[in-house]
């Protein structure tokens, strides 16, 4: 052991006079014989320059370069895998022991590192390799299997097979979690790490000692009070913005302080963010704040994250992290409302007009025609005529008198009335064709109606003297494929509109067929009336 520290020493002495550069201590490694361990080249400032490739080097029997100089076969002959800035060696032995160095760009600027291998289970190794933990009777406890010289994720083709504890002189297999730890809880415990390499299992074993106190519960325990962890504080750019960071501690030795990312905020107030301390004391406690201080908000301030941080001489520290949101402007708001209501009002003005599209139309065409002095000559708004229907399904007599009544009475249209067949009667037939705007022809199913002679004249009259025709069918005309149609309906199915009459639903004034009928009549040239007849009082807004 002497001669390997007095070795060591001459080496070292050796590269400070060959390289003007005093090399820093190599960090000690230890590892049991037969099995893995990983050395770590540090990102430390002369060690990761970034002009060069990384270099590990193995000074153990002879100098020897084992990156640039070695295949991967010949790595796995000496037992050793490089890997970025990783060398594994898969299984250690007395011939890995020994100095080894890595350097990036520049020979001069080495880290370093002494492999320590143990063929035996000595006393030495057992206090470099032995991490204490502390547990608290009736708390849980979870052991942890510490994180020591093990190789990095990233290595291809290495994965990690399992953990496996085991507590000294037990020998199957032990649980690393304790819902409620107890005194004999205590003891050594190892936890052996298994990894898959091309086929082979190589192992990494570690020891902690448990040891088991009794509960803390009772005790106090310094904690952070405000701000909650990951708040989000509204923040208005160029404003000045001052945040409380406050923790109730039990020591003088506590500290309380921000980091913006990972720099410390100083407490300079001429620098753009820094923070402020105060503290209060009572009989048991101290309180500590401390504030951040922006003195005025920029885009860079809210793209960074802020963190209170609580040391601690009594328990591990502890942190909130925080976020800062740029609020929206007024303005924004302003206009996102408006959008919202113009898209609102377009879409009801779309649905109310699509829903209400034929009593829009006829309400605009009605107050337009009541504004004007404009006249045809036309004595009548229209003249119902009865027509012999091809089915038994016609208007009786009730619904035809209702028809009349409600157009005239609710709509306000002048009506020429049905005359009874004869000869006078055609003439004054013929007469209320010429002098109403529009005929219409109403089925029924008693009335025989006119003769084919007197139709001919009456399609004759409406050519030459323009009048409209509204030819009413029912449901069941509209339905007949019999080919046998009526003299009403061969003449002047074609010719004129039809609506379709469908009973009691076509008997409300707001009902499609009203609406359908009075689109195809001119708007009514005289005022409704403001007495109902008496067969109709009752019965209001019927059709």
């Amino acid at each position: 052991m002497m001669a390997a520290k007095l070795l060591l020493a001459l080496l070292l002495l050796l590269l400070t006079l060959l390289t003007g550069v005093c090399p820093r201590r190599p960090q000690e490694k230890y590892v049991r014989a037969g099995e893995m361990v990983a050395l770590q080249c540090p990102r430390y400032r002369g060690y990761d320059r970034g002009d060069g490739k990384l270099i590990w080097t193995s000074h153990t029997t002879q100098e020897m370069d084992l990156t640039s100089n070695m295949s991967s076969v010949e790595q796995m002959e000496m037992g050793v895998l490089v890997h970025g800035r990783s060398l594994v060696i898969l299984n250690a032995s007395v011939n890995h022991q020994g100095n080894y160095s890595c350097s990036q760009g520049n020979a001069s600027r080495q880290f370093w590192f002494k492999l320590m291998v143990y063929t035996t289970q000595t006393r030495e190794y057992e206090e470099m390799t032995t991490y204490p933990m502390t547990c608290y009777t009736l708390e849980s406890c979870k052991l942890t299997c510490p994180d020591v010289n093990t190789p990095s994720e990233n290595i291809r083709n290495i994965t990690i097979n399992s953990i496996i504890w085991h507590k000294e002189g037990v020998s199957s297999p032990t649980a690393n979690y304790f819902p409620s730890v107890e005194e004999n809880d205590r003891g050594v415990y190892t936890c052996t790490r298994s990894y898959l390499y091309r086929g082979q299992i190589y192992n990494m074993t570690s020891t902690v000692e448990l040891d088991v106190q009794p509960s803390k519960k009772n005790e106090k325990s310094a904690v952070i009070t405000s701000p909650h962890m990951s708040d989000v504080f509204p923040v208005d750019l160029g404003s000045t913005v001052v945040i409380d960071c406050q923790a109730v501690v039990y020591s003088e030795f506590d500290e309380v302080f921000w980091l913006m990312d990972k720099s410390f905020v100083g407490r300079n107030d001429s620098l753009p963010v820094f923070y402020k301390f105060k503290q209060e004391r009572n009989a048991e406690e101290i309180k500590l704040t401390a504030s951040l201080v922006f003195n005025k908000v920029s885009k860079e301030d809210v793209a960074k994250t802020y963190t209170c941080k609580l040391e601690s001489e009594s328990q591990p520290s502890s942190f909130v992290t925080i976020t800062l949101a740029q609020k929206a402007s007024s303005f924004s708001l302003i206009l996102a409302l408006s959008i919202v209501i113009i898209v609102v009002v377009i879409v009801l003005t779309v649905v109310v007009g699509v829903k209400f599209k034929m009593d829009n139309a006829l309400f605009v065409r009605d107050t337009l025609a009541s504004n004007s002095s404009f006249s045809d000559g036309k004595s009548y708004d229209a003249f119902l005529m009865s027509y012999k229907s091809d089915t038994d399904a016609g208007l009786n007599e009730d619904d035809r008198k209702h028809l009349e009544s409600v157009l005239e009475e609710t709509f306000g249209y002048s009506l020429c009335r049905d005359i009874l067949p004869g000869k006078a009667a055609e003439e004054a037939v013929l007469d209320c064709v010429q002098r109403s705007r529009t005929v219409i022809l109403v089925p029924t199913s008693s009335n025989p109606g006119p003769g084919a002679g007197m139709l001919k004249k009456i399609q004759a009259v409406l050519v030459k003297q323009q009048t409209g025709l509204v030819f009413i069918k029912t449901e069941a005309t509209a339905a007949s494929r019999s080919g046998s149609l009526s003299e009403a309906s061969q003449l002047f199915d074609k010719t004129g509109n039809c609506v379709t009459w469908r009973g009691k639903s076509s008997m409300s004034s707001s009902s499609s067929f009203c609406k359908e009928l009075r689109s195809y009549l001119p708007a009514p040239q005289h005022a409704v009336k403001n007495t109902l007849l008496p067969q109709t009082a009752t019965q209001g807004d019927n059709c």
